[in-house]
């Protein structure tokens, strides 16, 4: 038995993967689920739906010959649980934004700086912390009842395992966690007053924790960055992983913690045993193209709409877009961040809107990568995945931007195909992450930057910079 699953907690559904050992893709599975939004910026799941949706994955890929399983998912999201492990409230996700008070209570309880030193971040409102205080305040009868607290994928775990565990890489995304020491944080725990007992051990995120009723050992897995940086084969300092999803992500493996001061960029735990890794993250990277799809092209193909952008110069004749139409996390830290198109004429079209928001999108990873290299980052390259990285022209954009040649790897699923890494680890079929990477991971395509672009965006780049007021230029940080 020597095939793997890994299974990926998303956000608007569960994806599963069966793998052999070579990397190869055997099956897929995906199961959606619905999102609640009781009130505008509110964002809420039952766990109940991500267990069925598991068992039914489960049913799906699973079976004979499989070693292990490996889990990830969406990161920060709260679920409480009752002493007899029952869910107390739908889970609050790490796209909810009720939790700005909560934050600058926080930031103002330790101070910015200290909260850095103590999690390696500072307090945003999608992270698991703040929903603890909110529910502490707005709910303080179910508050009272919590007797455990766990995140997405975790919750999955118990229901497999019946163990109340997680992995230092999720355990990174609470504001609970000394991300340098690899384990809860008693200084944080102690100054929100939250109770230690409330929270799983945090393990490695190949270790083994807990077997299925069939036997089969669960990897300890990982937040789905991390575990998606390791599909695409990022497991130490190297190449970046580019993710162009409806967020979008630059994602860097260190060889040792550091964290940006001003905690404009995340420092988390790798999913590699003593490993760390720093990342940037902007809101809505293919969720900018998706908003323009609807609101422009509903009902046509969006490849028709991407080949209108092709005609078009870099910089589209000064057509600037700001992509941040839900506020922006790396490098504002702005809730309130809102979009614009800016330098519009009568010779724009359709075919310009769309190549200013694939250029926006670009410029803003690259706001990402210049935090990263100050962090002593340099990287010759990067790994791309997620729904952006099918177009070649978008691809070809964002290489240009960033000066980077971009790799596709063979497997498109990058965090669930990592997580059956990790499975593959914890059922002892590879003999850690580095082996399990080296023998699956297959880059097929490079796209490289082009020379006749790579002046302009460097143009276009400064636009899109100044047209943010509250952000000073990098060279004076």
């Amino acid at each position: 038995m020597t095939d793997l699953v890994g299974l990926d907690v998303g956000t608007t559904g569960l994806k599963a993967l069966r793998i052999s050992s070579e990397g190869d893709v055997l099956a897929r599975a995906e199961e959606e689920y619905p999102m609640a939004t009781p009130q505008p910026g509110w964002t809420e799941q039952d766990p109940e739906d991500w267990w069925r949706a598991a068992e039914a994955a489960l049913t799906q890929v699973a079976g004979q010959g499989v070693a292990g399983i490996g889990l990830s998912g969406q990161m920060h999201g709260l679920v409480a649980l009752d002493e007899a492990d029952r869910v107390l409230r739908p889970a609050i996700l790490w796209n909810d934004q009720r939790t700005g008070e909560e934050c600058a209570e926080i930031e103002a309880r330790f101070g910015l700086r200290e909260l850095v030193r103590l999690t390696g971040n500072r307090a945003l409102p999608g992270f698991t912390a703040p929903k603890l205080l909110w529910l502490r305040r707005h709910e303080p009868e179910i508050y009272a009842r919590i007797a455990h607290v766990l995140l997405p994928k975790d919750y999955v775990r118990l229901r497999l395992t019946g163990e109340h565990a997680t992995d230092v890489a999720d355990a990174s995304g609470t504001l609970l966690f000394d991300v340098a020491g690899r384990d809860w944080s008693d200084e944080v725990l102690e100054g929100l007053e939250i109770p230690r007992e409330w929270l799983p051990s945090a393990l490695e995120s190949p270790a083994s924790c807990g077997e299925t009723s069939d036997g089969l050992p669960v990897a300890a897995g990982a937040g789905d960055q991390a575990a998606g940086a390791l599909g695409v084969g990022v497991d130490g300092p190297g190449p970046l992983s580019v993710v162009l999803g409806t967020s979008g992500v630059v994602f860097a493996s260190l060889p040792a913690f550091a964290a940006d001061p001003d905690g404009r960029v995340h420092a988390f735990c790798h999913a590699v045993p003593d490993g760390w890794h720093a990342m940037g993250v902007m809101l809505s990277a293919a969720g900018s193209l998706g908003w323009l799809h609807h609101v422009v092209a509903s009902g046509e193909p969006l490849d028709k709409l991407v080949a209108e952008a092709e005609p078009w110069a870099p910089g589209v004749e000064g057509v600037t877009f700001l992509p941040y139409l839900t506020g922006e996390r790396t490098p504002h830290v702005d809730p309130k961040a809102r979009a614009a198109f800016t330098g519009l004429s009568v010779r724009h079209d359709r075919g310009a809107l769309v190549r200013a928001v694939l250029e926006g999108v670009a410029f803003g990873l690259r706001d990402s990568l210049e935090l990263l290299r100050g962090l002593g980052v340099e990287p010759v390259s990067a790994r791309v995945s997620g729904g952006g990285a099918k177009s070649d022209l978008w691809l070809r954009i964002v290489a240009s931007v960033l000066g980077l040649p971009l790799e596709r790897t063979a497997a498109e699923e990058g965090a669930a195909f990592g997580a059956a890494l990790l499975g593959g680890v914890a059922a002892g079929v590879y003999a850690d992450v580095a082996e399990a990477v080296s023998a699956t991971v297959k880059v097929h395509g490079t796209i490289e930057p082009e020379a006749g672009w790579i002046e302009p965006y460097a143009v276009a780049y400064q636009r899109f910079r100044s047209l943010y007021p509250a952000l000073r230029p990098l060279e004076d940080e």
